[in-house]
C-alpha cells in the first residue's frame, strides 16, 4: 500500500490583460486579478509561495509559484 507524504504543484500563471478596455485600465485590472487569486489561496487556507513575480512589458503579470496539492501534506517543498 502506498500514502502521499507530501505533495505540491509547481504553476507558472500568466494573467494577461483583455484586449477589448484601454491598457491602464486593463493593467490595473490584472492587478486586482492577480491579489484577488492571492487571496483567494489565503481564505481557501492553501499553503504557497511565490517563487517569481514579474510584470511584463505590456503590463501582464507573470507569477511562478509551488502551491499545496489538494489537502496533501506539502513536506519541505515550501521551505
Amino acid at each position: 500500500m502506498k500514502r502521499i507524504k507530501a505533495a505540491c504543484i509547481c504553476q507558472t500563471l500568466h494573467f494577461m490583460l483583455k484586449e477589448d478596455i484601454g491598457h491602464d485600465y486593463a493593467v490595473s485590472l490584472v492587478k486586482q486579478e492577480v491579489e484577488m487569486y492571492k487571496k483567494g489561496l489565503d481564505r481557501h487556507h492553501t499553503k504557497y509561495k511565490i517563487l517569481d513575480e514579474t510584470q511584463q512589458p505590456d503590463g501582464s503579470i507573470m507569477i511562478k509559484i509551488v502551491k499545496q496539492y489538494n489537502q496533501s501534506p506539502v513536506g519541505d517543498y515550501l521551505d
